[in-house]
């Protein structure tokens, strides 16, 4: 009959553990949509830095210009990348915590509720760091009336 409960037990940990998974999920689209702005990224400064010697005099200020949006751009992904593995990582330890305290019985109901805040806001302080660096992405548009 104990094996009975223990198994009960760990069926009740794993439908607690469902809800941080499909979070993790959803920080790791976050996290592919942020890896593939950081390569556009590195490619488009990769490419105005090779093509650095031969830009004319006139167009050099711009293409600096451009140059040190794409620095701040890629600034704020980095902060966003490491944020969002940051807030995955808590959750990872949310899940963990809640195995641990299963097979050990003991309860730890502060720290799972601190993890996940914790990961919460690590979360929220990615998302704005990726609002900020859209805004600068969009700033950087220029649009030349015909």
């Amino acid at each position: 009959m104990q094996t009975l409960a223990g198994i009960t037990n760990v069926a009740h940990v794993i439908q607690l553990a469902v809800a941080p998974v499909f979070l993790l999920t959803g920080v790791g689209a976050i996290l592919a949509v942020l890896v593939n702005r950081l390569g556009r990224v590195v490619d488009r400064f990769r490419a105005l830095e090779q093509n650095l010697p031969a830009v004319k005099e006139a167009a050099l200020v711009s293409v600096q210009i451009e140059m040190a949006n794409l620095t701040q751009r890629a600034r704020m992904i980095h902060w966003a990348i490491g944020l969002c593995t940051g807030c995955a990582l808590l959750v990872c330890l949310v899940i963990a915590t809640l195995f641990v305290g299963s097979i050990a019985n003991v309860e730890m109901p502060a720290v799972i509720a601190i993890l996940f805040i914790l990961a919460m806001l690590a979360l929220v302080a990615g998302l704005v760091f990726f609002l900020r660096e859209i805004a600068l992405a969009k700033g950087s548009i220029h649009v030349i009336p015909r």
